[in-house]
């Protein structure tokens, strides 16, 4: 039986410090991410708070080997669990660039677009943290 290499692939690792950000903005700054709270889902707040910590978890999680399998599967979780919330800030960025038609509204609003096919390849990275094993890729 092998054990998780102490290091994560390079790819874990900026998953990891992509969630230890984000994280920590959440929990920071809550008031920048509740807009894009699903408006069907009560407790704005309580919701993005719980989604930093998650973040922050799951980030410390995947650079200590012996959860970076655990890890990984939460952080695919996490990751699919966020996409509404991606989704909603990507309708609401649409929304302004029409109503406005302003440049920076327009380009924010294909910025979020341009985000949405990149949760694929993070729940992807997230999922290969499960089996990093010492002399693999990952």
């Amino acid at each position: 039986m092998t054990t998780p290499s102490r290091r994560p692939p390079a790819d874990v690792a900026a998953l990891a410090a992509l969630f230890l950000t984000s994280g920590t903005l959440h929990l920071l700054r809550p008031q920048l991410f509740e807009p894009i709270v699903p408006r069907v889902l009560p407790r704005r707040r309580e919701l993005v708070l719980g989604s930093g910590v998650a973040e922050l978890a799951c980030g410390a999680g995947l650079l200590v080997p012996r959860t970076r399998a655990v890890s990984g599967t939460a952080s695919a979780w996490l990751l699919a669990g966020v996409l509404p919330a991606n989704v909603q800030m990507s309708v609401s960025h649409g929304r302004r660039a029409a109503r406005t038609r302003r440049p920076a509204h327009v380009l924010t609003f294909l910025g979020t677009l341009g985000r949405l096919p990149l949760q694929w390849p993070l729940i992807r990275v997230a999922l290969r943290a499960r089996r990093a094993q010492p002399g693999t890729a990952g």
